[in-house]
């Protein structure tokens, strides 16, 4: 059992205890305080922080992209990756206090797979049954389901890669597994891609898997006066999808546009369904945008396709979710379209790249 120590966050003033061997991201999130973060793995920048007391803390390996040698030396840090061995205090730099204290406590699961589906050449819907009685319902009644994984709209799991001890995050699809028991996601499959590639050729339906969550800070925010708007590439679909069913079930009425880049026609899936949620959602429009092909729809790159089509976007609260060029397009032109800085949410796939030991 490792030492624990105090961990104090300002300006919120609130203080968790946390164990040596844990990361200060991963203590704060079993305690279900929501701090902003992305990759989890040192490698985006969403958690950078500033240390204002104590200096005793040690990081796991992470990008100096994501901090530099230099911020480090400052007194930046990393809440991902930073280890604590004396009580601290730290300044937060990117958070947001509606949502700080409403987290859920990290939940550990195991599930079946119940279906893996090619949706595209290089997307696969991969479909999860939660176990009875697993360790969402911990000591529970034999004869009661254990399967209500609890998450908000928009987050994510860790998956456990059989056969290591490496785990891949995954955004969930669907909104909730409270009648259904299952988790849905939306996996790009990449050549090198550790789980990816262990999903498209090892991976079968009856098959076990262990994960771990909720975790992100990708969801929606309640501001009905505000019009949304959604940029999406990839896998970056399916928490996008997830937040559009979120708002047709629960009847929200919000001025939304939905804005997917791909290649081609071969990388759009699920065009039935979004265009469904724009008979659904009268607010809504969908508008997928090629950048490689063609066709009778929008053309060119999404950020491009965005500033052309969108106008004044200083009443819109923006969310963005894909790979990592697109990312870094699209969130400056959010800015220079009048998104408020404090209400552009990203999601940013990371890859594995220079790391600091």
């Amino acid at each position: 059992m490792s030492d624990k120590h105090v961990v104090r966050f300002e300006p919120v003033g609130i203080e968790i205890e946390v164990a040596e061997d844990q990361t200060v991201l991963r203590a704060a999130a079993e305690q279900g305080i929501m701090l902003m973060h992305g990759c989890k793995e040192g490698q985006c920048a969403s958690c950078k922080s500033f240390l204002l007391e104590g200096d005793d803390v040690e990081h796991d390996r992470y990008s100096t992209f994501a901090l530099p040698d230099y911020e480090r030396e400052e007194g930046f840090t990393l809440l991902c990756r930073a280890h604590v061995y004396e009580d601290v205090t730290i300044e937060l730099l990117n958070y947001d206090e509606e949502m700080i204290r409403s987290g859920l406590p990290i939940q550990e699961a195991t599930a079946t797979v119940a279906a893996i589906n090619p949706v595209t050449h290089d997307l696969r819907h991969l479909v999860l049954q939660l176990d009875e009685n697993d360790r969402t319902n911990p000591g529970g009644d034999p004869r009661t389901p254990g399967r209500d994984f609890k998450f908000f709209p928009g987050q994510y799991v860790d998956i456990r890669v059989p056969g290591t001890d490496e785990t891949r995050s995954f955004s969930m699809a669907n909104t909730s597994a409270r009648e259904s028991g299952q988790l849905e996601f939306i996996i790009k499959v990449y050549p090198d891609g550790l789980f990816s590639q262990f999903l498209d050729k090892e991976l079968a339906v009856g098959d076990s898997l262990e994960l771990s969550g909720p975790f992100g800070v990708f969801t929606l925010r309640d501001a009905p006066d505000r019009d949304l708007v959604f940029v999406g590439g990839g896998a970056g679909l399916a928490p996008i999808l997830c937040l559009l069913r979120t708002m047709a079930e629960r009847g929200i009425d919000r001025k939304a546009t939905f804005y997917y880049g791909a290649r081609g026609e071969r990388d759009l899936c699920f065009t039935g369904e979004l265009r469904a949620l724009e008979d659904a959602l009268p607010g809504f429009r969908y508008i997928p945008a090629l950048s490689h092909e063609e066709w009778s729809g929008e053309a060119g790159l999404i950020t491009d396709v965005v500033r052309r089509l969108s106008g004044d976007l200083s009443r819109s609260h923006a969310y963005i979710c894909g790979p990592p060029p697109m990312v870094e397009a699209a969130v400056p032109l959010m800015a220079q379209l009048g998104v408020p800085e404090k209400h552009v949410y990203f999601d940013k796939f990371t890859f594995t790249g220079e790391t600091h030991s």
